[in-house]
């Protein structure tokens, strides 16, 4: 996260930035990873709209994301719609475009490649 920071340092006054919580990717009763249980990012899926913006909060602080925050339902239709799990980058153009997709990830997140997009799209 620390490369998207310096992305909204660098273009958050003329580009909106949001990250959404989608379906939890680390969910211990799905599938998780030795890794993310070092890291202690291992949580029950949740079952309500209020456990699932609870672990957006802990997502939101652990990563210390500085930029708005917004929450999938349970029905995860932002997620189905998107095709956005387990995390991708995206920009947005004001046309309603996407202007710019990452590879899924977490391999396929690459802030530099959100950047050159950004840094065209502002002529930068």
């Amino acid at each position: 996260m620390p490369a998207v920071h310096d992305l909204y340092a660098r273009y958050g006054d003329s580009t909106e930035f949001f990250l959404v919580y989608i379906r939890e990717a680390h969910a211990s009763d799905a599938w998780s990873l030795a890794s993310n249980e070092r890291d202690g990012v291992v949580h029950p899926t949740p079952r309500s709209d209020s456990e699932r913006c609870g672990l957006a909060r802990t997502c939101v602080a652990d990563l210390q994301v500085n930029f708005p925050a917004l929450v999938d339902g349970l029905d995860n239709a932002t997620d189905e719609a998107w095709c956005a799990w387990p995390e991708r980058l995206f920009l947005i153009g004001r046309d309603g475009r996407i202007a710019y997709l990452s590879a899924p990830g977490p391999f396929g997140f690459e802030p530099a490649g959100l950047g050159a997009a950004l840094a065209a799209l502002h002529g930068r």
